[in-house]
């Protein structure tokens, strides 16, 4: 199994469970979550216990609805940012990331970074914004947006801010 962490923080963002597509030159993969229930679910296996002179003594539990990568990974959602905030974060993001990258994923990265960032601002308003379990300020972020008419969230990551970990 691979683990995808955060190469900034460590926190665990993705696995290879999750199959992702490459999308604007390879600096976002684009990942489809799924709304799970989790709990209790109460499944009848065709007993009636009235009948039987027995009371349904049901389940104590909540079942709740989470999004399976989200919940997997223990993302922390963040407040939306408006676009000033978001350009200053991917100023820092960019300049930060760099100096963790080879000259080759550095290049490449700074190559296409621009398509991506703009690709991200003409979905700001659609978008929701999540970080790793530990919450450090300076992490990756993973953004999340429903497609036309999908009832399931699209997340996307930045690949060059991603490192895989052989589990």
């Amino acid at each position: 199994m691979l683990v995808y962490q955060d190469l900034l923080t460590g926190d665990e963002l993705l696995s290879d469970s999750f199959p992702y597509r490459e999308i604007e030159n390879g600096i976002l993969w684009e990942v489809d979550g799924k709304w799970v229930v989790q709990g209790a679910i109460d499944v009848d296996i065709g007993a009636n216990p009235s009948a039987e002179g027995g009371e349904d003594e049901g389940v104590d539990d909540q079942a709740v609805k989470v999004v399976d990568i989200v919940d997997t990974f223990r993302l922390q959602e963040q407040p939306a940012f408006d676009k000033k905030q978001f350009v200053t974060f991917m100023k820092r993001y960019i300049k930060t990331l760099s100096a963790k990258l080879d000259a080759e994923k550095q290049e490449e990265f700074k190559k296409n970074i621009e398509g991506a960032t703009k690709y991200l601002l003409g979905k700001l308003k659609d978008l929701q914004f999540f970080v790793g379990e530990s919450m450090h300020d300076d992490g990756s972020l993973v953004f999340a947006y429903y497609k036309d008419g999908a009832t399931d969230p699209t997340f996307l990551y930045f690949a060059h801010g991603l490192k895989e970990v052989k589990c």
